[in-house]
């Protein structure tokens, strides 16, 4: 039978990637598989396959607004924030931050993609700093994507540190992209860095390249702080599901696999 219980629902403020494998249709697809409802609501247009992107286009700033204003039947849990593709589309979103200010803000500093094309700026990561961090609650960079954003400190502790002073609540360090000094290469190692203190977890790391692993990863984190699950809750179990998406991931070319967020589902009923 059809329910009515309500769902906890995440604002997605992201790009469209045709692939599936990252942007809109991942972060949809990982806040289903975590419990929870995401309303989405694209800030760029891109032109991508498994291999690389080939170009992006900002969504007009003024539409972000108008789409998300015509979503007020839905009670916003948790906001995730992905790919920022100008000054403009930043701005955007930080108004829309604005008007839920009871909702955690986790962003997913998309600044690389998973081919090797950078996908910012020095003035945007700088506009980032200044206008962004200040209302996120959790960012979920990768080693590299942190020594970008951070622009000082000579470790992982230091640089994340350095994001808090500049307003984020809290850091989850992802070492999907290398492993920190001292930690085995098989092993991919999370660091969740908070005023209070730091939680890690370990994990095998997985043999192949992967495109929307940071995806999957913050938008599972966002569904859960909707859900209200305590913050080091809420990463372990995002964590959880991205390893078990990438682990079941797939190849349709040449290039990177793809996470497999929701497993197969029958779509047989048996009527009597």
């Amino acid at each position: 039978m059809p329910s009515s219980r309500a769902l906890p629902v995440v604002l997605v403020l992201a790009g469209h990637d045709p692939t599936g494998g990252a942007g809109l249709i991942a972060d949809r697809e990982a806040v289903a598989a975590c419990g929870g409802w995401a309303v989405t609501v694209p800030t760029a247009l891109t032109v991508q396959s498994c291999r690389d992107v080939r170009r992006v286009v900002p969504v007009e700033p003024a539409l972000i607004g108008e789409m998300v204003a015509e979503l007020d039947e839905f009670a916003i849990g948790a906001i995730k924030v992905g790919l920022l593709a100008s000054a403009e589309t930043l701005e955007a979103v930080v108004d829309v931050i604005q008007r839920f200010p009871d909702a955690p803000v986790v962003l997913d500093p998309v600044l690389t993609a998973g081919g090797g094309k950078t996908l910012s700026t020095e003035s945007l990561i700088e506009a980032c700093r200044a206008r962004l961090l200040p209302h996120v609650d959790i960012s979920t960079p990768n080693r590299l994507e942190l020594m970008h954003l951070s622009a000082e400190g000579k470790d992982d502790a230091a640089r994340a540190a350095a994001l808090m002073d500049m307003g984020c609540r809290a850091v989850l360090v992802t070492g999907t992209d290398a492993p920190a000094e001292g930690v085995d290469p098989d092993i991919v190692e999370q660091v969740l860095f908070t005023p209070q203190g730091e939680w890690r977890w370990r994990w095998p790391r997985l043999p192949h390249r992967y495109h929307g692993s940071g995806c999957t990863l913050a938008a599972a984190l966002a569904a859960r702080l909707a859900a209200g699950d305590a913050l080091a809750l809420a990463c372990e179990r995002a964590q959880s599901h991205a390893w078990r998406a990438l682990s079941r991931g797939w190849q349709p070319g040449e290039a990177q696999w793809l996470p497999q967020r929701a497993g197969p589902e029958s779509v047989f009923h048996r009527f009597s």
